[in-house]
C-alpha cells in the first residue's frame, strides 16, 4: 500500500473513507500497516499502555519514544503524534515542542486538542512547516476540568460551538481533524459544511473516516468500553486462555516437549 500524502488525505473528502488506528510500539504497528491509512500515536497509551487513569499524565518524552517504535513497524502508513498535556500551553511553548516531535520522531503530522482557543497555535505551527490533525467536540485532557467524559453538541448552541470551533481550526490551517464524543447528527452536519475530512470517534457513520483505540477495538482493555466501542476481537479472552494453556503446559512437565528442545 502506497503511502498516503496530505493531498491523498484532503482528496478522500466525500469520496472515501479514512481508516486510523491507534498505536503505541513497533510489533502491532507492523501488523497494523497493511490496512491503516493512517496511525495515531495518541496519548491514549497513557490508559492502555501504562494503565493510568486518564490522558493527562503524558509526557513529550513518552509521545517521542512511542512514536519512534512504531515508526519503526510502520512503512507504509501516514503517522500522527498527539501533542500531550502541557504542551500547548502557549504559542511559543507549542511550536517548541511540535517541532522537537517533528524532528525527533519523524511524526508525519502532529494532533492538537482544542477549538477557536488553539487555532493561532495551530496557525503557527503551520507557518513553521508544522502539519497539523485538530481535535474537537470530547477532548480527553478537559477529562478533569469537565468531570467526566462529556458528549458534545447538543442542542442548538452545542452545535453552534463545534461549528464555531471546527471553521476556526480549519481556518488555522489543519489538514483534517478528529471528532469525538458528538450526536451523529450534529457530526453530520460539521463534516458536511468544513472543506476538511472529518475522522470519527464516538460520533457516528457519516464523517470521512473512523479512528479506533487498538486495545477496544481488539478488546483487549477490560477497565471499561464506550458505548461506541465496536470489538472486533474478544482479545483478553484469547490471551489469557493462552497464557494458562502456556502455565498447564509448564506445570505438568509438558512444555517444551522434544519438539522443541536442542538435540543435536
Amino acid at each position: 500500500m502506497k503511502k498516503l500524502s496530505i493531498a491523498d488525505i484532503v482528496s478522500k473528502k466525500n469520496r472515501e473513507k479514512i481508516v486510523m488506528i491507534t498505536a503505541y510500539d513497533a510489533l502491532f504497528a507492523r501488523l497494523f500497516d497493511e490496512f491503516a491509512d493512517m496511525i495515531l500515536i495518541g496519548d491514549s497509551l497513557n490508559m492502555s499502555f501504562k494503565g493510568e487513569n486518564d490522558t493527562i499524565n503524558a509526557t513529550v518524552d513518552e509521545m517521542i519514544y512511542h512514536t519512534k517504535a512504531v515508526k519503526n513497524g510502520a512503512k507504509n502508513s501516514f503517522i500522527v503524534t498527539d501533542m500531550p498535556f502541557g504542551s500547548t500551553t502557549n504559542v511559543k511553548q507549542t511550536v517548541k515542542n511540535a517541532i522537537r516531535m517533528y524532528k525527533e520522531a519523524s511524526c508525519d503530522a502532529v494532533k492538537i486538542e482544542g477549538g477557536k482557543n488553539i487555532s493561532e497555535h495551530i496557525k503557527a505551527l503551520c507557518d513553521n512547516g508544522i502539519s497539523v490533525v485538530g481535535h474537537i467536540g470530547l477532548m480527553p485532557q478537559k477529562v478533569r476540568l469537565e468531570g467526566g467524559y462529556k458528549i458534545k453538541g447538543r442542542g442548538e448552541n452545542g452545535l453552534n460551538a463545534l461549528l464555531d470551533d471546527a471553521f476556526a481550526i480549519c481556518e488555522a490551517g489543519v489538514f483534517c481533524f478528529v471528532l469525538e464524543g458528538t450526536l451523529s447528527s450534529v457530526a453530520a452536519e460539521i463534516s458536511k459544511q468544513v472543506p476538511v475530512p472529518v475522522i470519527g470517534i464516538g460520533s457516528g457513520l457519516h464523517v470521512d473516516g473512523q479512528v479506533l483505540v487498538w486495545s477496544d477495538m481488539l478488546g483487549l482493555f477490560e477497565e471499561f468500553k464506550p458505548k461506541f466501542v465496536k470489538q472486533y476481537l474478544n482479545g483478553a479472552t484469547l490471551v489469557k486462555q493462552a497464557v494458562k494453556s502456556y502455565k498447564d503446559e509448564v506445570k505438568n512437565s509438558l512444555f517444551p516437549s522434544e519438539n522443541f528442545e536442542y538435540n543435536k
